[in-house]
């Protein structure tokens, strides 16, 4: 029986509606969520501007309604984080360990976020009686929600909220990614993290959970450095505005790692300036991550790179949703994760603008919107 909900619609030219779509029952493979809550980020508003129609949202969490016939993970009644990393399991990435990287069904890596064989079929959501898609395949910022198998995890937490859930999908996932799967950030380490918003707090208490023995936070508003100590920081730099590439914050950095500069850095900030800055805070054969997804052209002072310094740029913090998105909760569930106290406000569908406004200028750490 076909569900008529509330839905967020991009139109592809910078603004969004919020419009009824039609959610059909479930085709072999695919499954029907009720969406509870869902996570804002960054990326969801870039999504207005993609130059077509479609449901925002990447970040969710809700409940199982149905499933199709073939699908065996899950059943109706269970709770489920979303993922938008599909992947198929058999094409070369998948094979050598890189499921976020799938190069058949990740929205991302296989398809530009368009249509993907990870995408749940197009006749099963429609508006005003044409299939529309979703944004990553997903498109959580909706009552209901038509995906893949592979788009679902089961969630064991009996505690934890759904708004809570909702923003392992992505900022959670990727924060903590960075450091656990991509950078393998050893005990004991020295620590940067540039820009303590939602991703930048969740590589905070990644880089505490691995162990290491300074995190230093870098950012421009002190309010956030304040939350940044509650998340494990253990330095804090209040960066200045004016401070080109943060080579005066790197100057900082390194007084407070004997001088020579820290194993680790990881840029959380998304402005394309500081691409290169990591590189300034790291020591010789340091290692520094691009977390923020910067995709424009960047200009770097090829000295920085002195000498064997590592620069890494993962996607999704390497994700591998089965193995991860377990962890994570029983990271949450052990009391060493954070993650209801980095939710600052809950909206309503009809107050995306709002959610939308608040985040643009720094007020969240993080957004949800819920849903009844």
């Amino acid at each position: 029986m076909a569900i008529i909900c509330k839905a967020a619609i991009a139109n592809g030219k910078g603004g969004f509606s919020v419009q009824d779509i039609v959610v059909n029952e479930p085709k072999d493979d695919e499954v029907l969520v009720k969406i509870k809550a869902a996570g804002l980020c960054h990326t969801d508003h870039d999504s207005l501007s993609w130059g077509k129609q479609i449901i925002i949202g990447h970040e969710g969490a809700g409940i199982v309604v149905s499933v199709g016939k073939n699908v065996s993970s899950i059943l109706p009644g269970d709770k489920v984080i979303l993922n938008w990393a599909m992947h198929c399991g058999r094409c070369f990435q998948c094979l050598e360990g890189n499921q976020h990287l799938c190069e058949v069904a990740s929205p991302v890596a296989a398809g530009g976020n368009g249509y993907t064989p990870g995408h749940a079929g197009l006749n099963g959501t429609t508006l005003n009686g044409d299939p529309i898609l979703r944004s990553f395949n997903i498109g959580t910022i909706a009552g209901y929600t038509l995906v893949k198998e592979s788009a679902v995890v089961k969630n064991t937490s009996e505690t934890m909220s759904f708004p809570a859930a909702s923003i392992i999908s992505c900022g959670v996932m990727t924060g903590y990614g960075s450091v656990v799967n991509a950078a393998k950030l050893k005990a004991g380490a020295l620590a940067v993290v540039l820009g303590t918003g939602g991703v930048g707090l969740n590589v905070v208490q990644a880089a505490k959970i691995a162990g290491a023995e300074k995190i230093i936070a870098i950012d421009i508003n002190p309010n956030r450095l304040e939350m940044a100590v509650k998340f494990g920081a253990t330095h804090t730099i209040l960066a200045a505005k004016d401070d080109t590439g943060l080579l005066k914050a790197a100057g900082e950095v390194r007084k407070l790692t004997d001088g020579r500069g820290a194993d680790y850095a990881f840029e959380c900030t998304a402005i394309p300036e500081l691409g290169a800055a990591p590189l300034a805070m790291v020591r010789n054969a340091g290692t520094a991550v691009q977390v923020s997804g910067i995709e424009q052209e960047v200009t770097i002072d090829m000295r920085l790179f002195e000498w064997d310094k590592i620069y890494l740029n993962p996607l999704y913090g390497k994700c591998r949703p089965q193995i991860d998105f377990p962890d994570i909760v029983q990271l949450y569930a052990d009391g060493h994760l954070l993650l209801e106290e980095m939710i600052t406000r809950t909206y309503s569908i009809n107050e995306l603008d709002k959610a939308f406004d608040d985040m643009l200028k720094g007020r969240n750490a993080k957004g949800v919107i819920v849903f009844d």
